[in-house]
């Protein structure tokens, strides 16, 4: 289900809620070779409670680097991680550096359930589950358009 235009708002803060709902982690990544300006930094201090593991890796839900890594952040997805999440961004698109870490991506059992390349635009969700795609089709302003394999 690709995400056609970048949830705001409302839009924004009802995907979040459905993501955090379904699945188990959560991911952002900071890229070694770009500055994180000091909103940024605030964001990743506050999420602390909520880490589960920092890694160096060339490659993630969203993203993939040659010859280069990046640090990229898994939190549980806890009530705390939900609200910071919520209050310090209204967009999805907006998760880029140096303003905030990158890419804010959401992983069901190992597996990436919505994937986000936000300087790129780049939005889906994969979910074969009827329930969840009901959902995620309910979210009022959530332009989404249907993959048909």
């Amino acid at each position: 289900m690709f995400i056609e235009i970048d949830p705001k708002n409302d839009v924004y803060k009802n995907l979040i809620d459905l993501a955090f709902d379904v699945c188990n982690e959560f991911i952002l990544v900071v890229r070694k070779n770009l500055d994180l300006n000091e909103y940024a930094k605030i964001v990743l201090e506050k999420l602390k409670g909520s880490l589960k593991e920092m890694k160096e890796e060339s490659i993630w839900a969203s993203g993939q680097l040659f010859g280069q890594t990046a640090f990229v952040y898994h939190y549980n997805t806890d009530n705390q991680a939900r609200a910071i999440i919520k209050e310090c961004s209204n967009s999805l698109h907006s998760w880029v550096q140096p303003n905030l870490p990158e890419d804010l991506s959401f992983i069901k059992n190992d597996k990436a359930w919505l994937i986000n390349t936000a300087h790129e635009y780049e939005s889906y969700i994969e979910t074969e589950d009827e329930e969840e795609i009901d959902k995620i089709i309910k979210i009022k302003g959530l332009k989404v358009k249907l993959k048909y394999l």
